[in-house]
């Protein structure tokens, strides 16, 4: 029933945005004349690793310069990028990845494969993050846990979410998304 409303949801999303995110991608890819694409590794359910879509949002080659994270005023930020960032829109493209199976629209959010050993180390129960599908937004984001925040509060609220999951709990995530969730003072 999850790959369903995945599916569904999905498939509607990237038809419905498709008039606000072409000519996003469109002004990314004007910019600067490169691919208005960021895909990067995550690591997924059972640690499998695949290509998170995102609609670019900072410069090209900003990944190779040594800075771990993004925070406020970033300087590889570019200007559509700030706009893009604050509103989310350049994660809509995930779509893409929850239509493709890898990820769902619910659920812990992906990590990046070189800080997985870190954190299996730094936090108990770390890897039973990766017993679900990675989702687009889950119970941590919607509580505020998101960015630059408590790695510990994040994995605590993603435990929750894989102890606790339904159907139900998922819709109340997806709406509590769409009502709070959409502009994050914790986003960059």
């Amino acid at each position: 029933m999850k790959r369903l409303i995945d599916l569904s949801v999905a498939s509607a999303g990237l038809i419905l945005t498709s008039p606000l995110l072409i000519p996003v991608l469109f002004l990314v890819w004007l910019q600067d004349r490169h691919s208005p694409f960021y895909l990067a590794p995550r690591v997924g359910k059972n640690g499998k690793t695949f290509r998170i879509v995102k609609a670019r949002s900072m410069v090209v080659r900003a990944d190779k310069s040594g800075v771990d994270s993004t925070a406020a005023d970033d300087p590889r930020i570019t200007p559509i990028g700030k706009f893009i960032r604050r509103f989310k829109i350049d994660e809509l493209t995930q779509l893409i990845n929850v239509f493709k199976g890898e990820m769902s629209l619910v659920g812990p959010r992906p990590e990046r494969p070189i800080f997985i050993e870190e954190f299996r180390k730094q936090i108990p129960r770390y890897m039973l993050r990766h017993k679900m599908k990675a989702g687009m937004t889950g119970w941590a984001q919607v509580n505020g846990w998101r960015g630059n925040t408590s790695l510990e509060k994040r994995i605590e609220y993603d435990l929750y979410y894989i102890e606790h999951w339904s159907l139900l709990f998922d819709l109340k995530i997806l709406w509590l998304t769409l009502w709070k969730g959409l502009v994050n003072k914790n986003a960059y």
